[in-house]
């Protein structure tokens, strides 16, 4: 009985440290697949291949199930019954409400932005801006989309709420999907330009200023999709032709 006990005692940091690699590389596939729907590199309605993810990272199936599960939490896949799982394809309702979130929650950061912003935050956020007009006139599609982004989710952080700051972001990883099933109108436009005069206001603690133009960014940007019945499976099937002729 004593030699059952020693064995167990020993055996059980290995399985602990299992346990552990295991939560790091399921922490690594959600990572993975949430940057590549968030870049657009996985289109809503592609199936996620497990057996593929498994082979690759070399883990279980369990484990990628794990780390989709996540994603399905985050509403960024789907599963299908008897299909198998899916980059999720938001609805026109699901749409409208995201965008309406968005604004109401950077609207509220913007309060907190203009009341903790340092010197020194702005300017990293001023620089940021620098590098969105660069990425524009220099970078491919897939650095203007990710740095855009990145300039709202750097803003909230200064806001200093991580609550507000991981909302927002599963909010935008979320739009990305609407942006890619509903967008029609891409316009050459990085957002730099707005992005330098939110700064400028939140530097002059103009509030008001700071949230009608951000109000107009994200509008400008909510102008670009068509959310009508059907467009999204258009979308889709004019990307499948594009892909394949």
């Amino acid at each position: 009985m004593k030699k059952t006990r020693t064995q167990s005692a020993r055996t059980a940091p290995v399985a602990a440290s299992s346990a552990d690699n295991n939560d790091d590389v399921s922490e690594r596939i959600r990572a993975t697949l949430a940057a590549a729907i968030g870049e657009g590199a996985l289109k809503p309605g592609t199936k996620i291949l497990e057996e593929a993810i498994a082979e690759h990272f070399g883990v279980s199936r369990t484990v990628v199930r794990g780390a989709l599960g996540v994603l399905e939490s985050d509403h960024l896949l789907e599963r299908k019954r008897n299909r198998g799982t899916f980059v999720a394809e938001p609805g026109i309702e699901q749409a409208r409400n995201l965008f309406e979130a968005r604004r109401k929650i950077e609207a509220l950061l913007l309060e907190l932005v203009v009341e903790r912003a340092t010197t020194e935050q702005l300017e990293a956020l001023e620089k940021l801006a620098d590098e969105e007009e660069h990425i524009h006139h220099h970078g491919d599609e897939k650095s203007k989309t990710v740095l855009s982004g990145k300039f709202h989710i750097v803003l909230a952080e200064i806001a200093g709420n991580p609550v507000l700051t991981e909302m927002l972001a599963k909010i935008v990883a979320r739009l990305s999907l609407v942006m890619s099933l509903y967008e029609e109108d891409h316009k050459d436009d990085c957002g730099a330009d707005h992005h330098r005069m939110i700064v400028a206001a939140i530097k002059e603690k103009d509030l008001t200023k700071a949230q009608q133009l951000m109000d107009s960014h994200l509008a400008d940007i909510e102008g670009r999709v068509r959310l009508t019945e059907g467009h999204g499976d258009r979308h889709t099937f004019l990307s499948v032709l594009e892909n394949f002729s």
